[in-house]
Parts: C-alpha cells; structure tokens; sequence
C-alpha cells in the first residue's frame, strides 16, 4: 500500500481527492490529512508517507513552502491545484506529476501509477545498496548508483557529503562529485564508523579532511579541498571531542 497525505486548505477539495482515492486506486491508503503548511508538516514528520497529494495555494502559505520545512523528502510528491502557472517549478521540486482541478480520474490514477514505480525503484536501489554496503569484503567501500553508473568508492576518499534536499552530492578527493537520489541522513550512520561527522544538517564530513576549526562567525570548519562549513550549535561540543581523539 501507498500511504498518502491529503494536503490541501479546502475541505472539500480533500474529499473529493480522499473519494476519487477509494473509488480508483485501490492500491493506495489514506493515513492523513491536513488544511495548511504547517499542519502539513507535522503529519508529514508523524506519518512519514510515501506519497503527498498537494494543494499549491493555501492560507498559511504555498505548498513550496511545505517542502522547504519539510526539509529531507523521502516521499513522492503529486500537486493538485487549480493554478496552471505553477507547474514548472512544481517539476523542479521533483514531483511526480501536476494535476488540475477538476481533477481527471483517469490522470490521478496514471499519477499515482507514477508514483508506484519511483517507489518500488527507490526500494529496490535501497535494498541493493545495503546489501552492498554489509558485504563483508567491501568494508571499507562504499556503493553509488547513479542513473549511468555503480561507483565503488574507497570511504576515505570521500571529502564530504553534501544534502539537497532528497539528492546528496559527494565531494571527492579528486575534485570528482557524483550526485545520487538519495538523503544524506542514508549515509550518517553506515560513515560515522569510518570518521565521518555530521557537522550541520547539510554537510557529513571525513574528520580526516579537516584542515582547521574557526570559532567566529558561529564556528566553521577549513576543509583541505578549501571548502568553509557551517557547524550547527549543537554539534560543535561532539566535534571538539572527535578532532581532538583523531
């Protein structure tokens, strides 16, 4: 079953959404609803769905406002909306499809066919992977796939790992990058036993990469590709800690 969140300031919109959904898709299952961003966000952190169906105008502000509080998306996203203008960056944010109300039964049904077919991909390439990355020849290697390719890499290559959104970017030693699908709190766990610290909600860095730790400005990190980081409040006590055991 899909679950899926019904995000949209109107409640008739969302039983007209929620009815279409029982009569047509059977496949996928209603877990919540919400009027607004914010009570968006929260069902989303509560539930953790698979898939939102989303409203792009609403009282407390637009779905694309949603997204940027949501923060990692690891769910699939459908916009229903009645504003035609908005569809390019609704594609930029990565969504499924864009349907117009009225909606069309027969599109929400090839929407969410859509959506099932990113997410069994997703599931798969996860499963994959950590099979990979549990082998136990390859310990110290770390498995990327990548539209065109499976890269192999040597964990202390890897500079520092970098978060957009549901996509994380890795910064080699070589000034290579290799950009997966995948969020970076994936790769926290499975890299913080081969010296690796997430400093900020954005970046995940090799320790052994660090060049200097800068008090002002809030406190950043000098990494030896020359890169400057951000380190978030909380984590700065942990990270004196782990320079100063390396």
């Amino acid at each position: 079953m899909i679950r899926t969140i019904i995000i949209d300031d109107e409640e008739n919109n969302r039983q007209m959404i929620s009815d279409l959904l029982e009569n047509y898709c059977p496949k996928v299952q209603k877990v919540a609803e919400a009027d607004g961003v914010e009570s968006g966000v929260k069902a989303i952190h509560q539930y953790r769905p698979d898939l939102i169906l989303l409203d792009i105008k609403m009282d407390d502000g637009d779905g694309f406002d949603l997204l940027e509080k949501v923060g990692s998306i690891d769910f699939k996203v459908i916009f229903i909306t009645a504003y035609e203008e908005y569809a390019i960056k609704a594609f930029k944010f990565s969504a499924i499809d864009y349907l117009l109300k009225p909606v069309d039964p027969d599109d929400l049904v090839e929407a969410i066919e859509k959506a099932e077919t990113q997410i069994l991909k997703d599931l798969k390439y996860q499963l994959s992977t950590l099979t990979d990355n549990l082998h136990p020849d390859k310990k110290k290697t770390l498995v990327l796939r990548t539209s065109d390719k499976i890269h192999y890499l040597n964990t202390q290559n890897i500079i520092r790992c970098e978060s957009d959104r549901n996509y994380t970017l890795f910064h080699l030693h070589n000034g290579q990058r290799i950009i997966v699908s995948n969020p970076v709190k994936n790769y926290e766990e499975m890299l913080g036993e081969h010296g690796f610290f997430r400093i900020h909600k954005s970046h995940l860095v090799n320790l052994n990469f660090v060049e200097s730790y800068i008090k002002g400005d809030g406190g950043y990190l000098l990494l030896k590709d020359k890169s400057k980081l951000p380190v978030a409040v909380r984590k700065k006590e942990t990270l004196l800690e782990k320079l100063a055991n390396l």
